[in-house]
């Protein structure tokens, strides 16, 4: 008989040693010199791996441990699908899951030793020329890429060889000569490939769909179920977007009377758009504002969570050679050593058009009671499983996010009215994903359709929204975890009678979880089961 412990050790080593870079932002150790293999090769072996663990899970009974056995599943079956339709060959990207811009957020963060850091550097020129191997076989089979993210991979690549050596984030750590006579020679041979092998086939703007692409409409229905971990359909959740926005545009007019003294939705969004004095002034601006957040948030717990020991949260500025193209912040989580605090990665480029009303409602999703507060607790629950604790679940874990930035305003921790706008304006940004993400991939939206929705229906800054969409355009599916899970963590709060602290810690205090495994937690705590 297979056992569970056995087969969920063996996916947590396979998956970890297929996306090193994955290990090093989730903390987990033992991957330090090593990236990931994008070939198609590469991608085969581990399905076929993946393939076999299903198997074995099969002769497994559930009994033994129903929670994991139903993560297990849910990670080999997604991960195969995912694979199979290799989606992310056609997703040549600027934003935070491009080549490029791994390397230069993950690498410089990496745990591990000097040598491990050299190491790793040394096999970065391979990881770069594998992926232009990857982007030219699809591009041979019909699956090309979209001219906007080849533009913008280009642009970027230009940006970060501009960069003089001594300033290289690269290059911050004892790297001895490998960056200039093999890192950034490798990265000119990957612009020079997107510039003269992609760019001249890659899709138009009025095609950047999965749909446009051959096998792309299969593919953005798996990507849609592994996203959201429900069986929901792009159709109905184009639906539930459209109803959502809106609804908000009543919440818009409410609290735009309050802050701004009109009612008028357009006129509300023109102004938190376009008044400059809504605007910061300076990068550090941009910091304290989210470091007080944070710091708000973290002393506001004890009402709303049971005590938790976890790691530190820290804030830090996005590196320039990175933050043109991409979002407002991200999380980084600690090292699961405690060498390497959580960290609030916050986009500071060009300030002047970064509104200040925003920055509260992102503080709060993604450090504390966000994804610091999710994420660093996943890791320190050592009675679970590896692949438990290191898992991630896009709909749980953006859902959660999403779902913070609501409960940080019961919580009391919004400045001002302004603040609660931009707690608006970001569900109305992620209600929009539902409806833009299935428009471009599922019916075939153009670019600037996309761009124009958004802009009707959020606050987000002309500049934001266009990032926004590439994003999506370039990771299609993911942009849907974030309302869908909030949905399903609010409708289960709403059924339960659990008190707010048992049912966060519910939430929270199994690890990450696919929503339908969360949805029977509740209830069976709910029912006494």
């Amino acid at each position: 008989m297979e056992t569970l412990a056995r087969l969920g050790d063996e996916y947590f080593r396979r998956h970890y040693a297929a996306d090193p870079f994955a290990a090093g932002v989730f903390g987990v150790p033992g991957f330090e010199a090593e990236v990931p293999d994008p070939s198609r090769a590469a991608a085969d072996r581990h399905r076929g791996e993946l393939a076999r663990i299903t198997e074995q899970l099969r002769a497994v009974d559930p009994a033994e441990d129903p929670i994991s056995h139903a993560i297990l599943r849910r990670l080999v079956e997604d991960g195969q699908r995912v694979l199979a339709d290799g989606v992310m060959e056609v997703g040549v990207t600027a934003g935070g899951t491009g080549p490029l811009a791994m390397v230069i957020s993950t690498v410089p963060a990496g745990t591990g030793t000097d040598a491990e850091y050299r190491a790793r550097l040394e096999k970065v020129p391979g990881y770069f020329d594998a992926y232009v191997e990857r982007y030219v076989q699809a591009a041979r089979d019909g699956r090309f890429p979209a001219a906007i993210g080849v533009r913008q991979a280009i642009e970027q690549a230009d940006a970060y060889l501009s960069t003089p050596l001594r300033m290289d984030p690269l290059m911050r750590r004892f790297a001895g000569d490998v960056v200039p006579l093999a890192v950034r020679p490798a990265v000119v041979r990957f612009r020079n490939a997107l510039a003269e092998q992609l760019l001249p086939v890659a899709r138009p703007d009025d095609k950047v769909g999965l749909c446009h692409v051959p096998g792309g409409a299969e593919g953005y229905l798996g990507l849609v179920r592994a996203c959201t971990t429900t069986e929901l359909g792009p159709e109905e959740i184009h639906r539930t977007g459209l109803e959502l926005v809106e609804r908000l545009r009543e919440e818009f007019a409410e609290r735009g009377g309050r802050a701004l003294g009109t009612t008028d939705v357009d006129e509300v969004l023109v102004r938190l758009r376009k008044d400059k004095g809504l605007r910061f002034g300076t990068a550090g601006e941009i910091v304290d504002t989210v470091t007080r957040a944070l710091r708000a948030a973290e002393e506001a717990l004890p009402d709303w969570f049971v005590p938790y020991g976890i790691a530190p949260c820290v804030v830090r500025e996005m590196d320039a050679a990175e933050a043109e193209h991409s979002v407002l912040g991200y999380y980084m989580p600690p090292s699961a050593d405690g060498s390497r605090p959580g960290a609030h990665v916050v986009n500071t480029y060009r300030p002047e058009l970064r509104a200040r009303f925003e920055y509260e409602a992102l503080a709060f999703h993604e450090s504390v009671p966000g994804h610091h507060l999710q994420i660093a607790l996943g890791q320190s629950l050592a009675d679970l499983p590896a692949f438990r604790r290191f898992a991630y679940f896009d709909a749980h874990g953006e859902g959660w996010g999403l779902y913070s930035e609501r409960l940080a305003d019961e919580m009391g921790l919004y400045t001002g009215e302004l603040s609660r706008l931009g707690m608006v304006s970001f569900d109305a940004w992620r209600a929009c994903r539902l409806v833009v993400d299935t428009g471009l991939h599922h019916f075939g939206w153009s670019r600037s359709r996309a761009i124009d929705y958004m802009h009707a229906n959020t606050a987000l800054s002309l500049t934001n929204i266009k990032n926004e969409v590439d994003r999506y355009i370039a990771v299609p599916g993911q942009a849907l975890a974030y309302m869908i899970g909030r949905l399903k963590i609010q409708e289960l709060r709403e059924r339960s009678s659990l008190d707010v602290r048992a049912f966060h810690d519910e939430v929270l205090g199994h690890g990450p979880l696919p929503l339908d495994v969360l949805e029977d937690l509740i209830l069976s705590r709910d029912s006494g089961a």
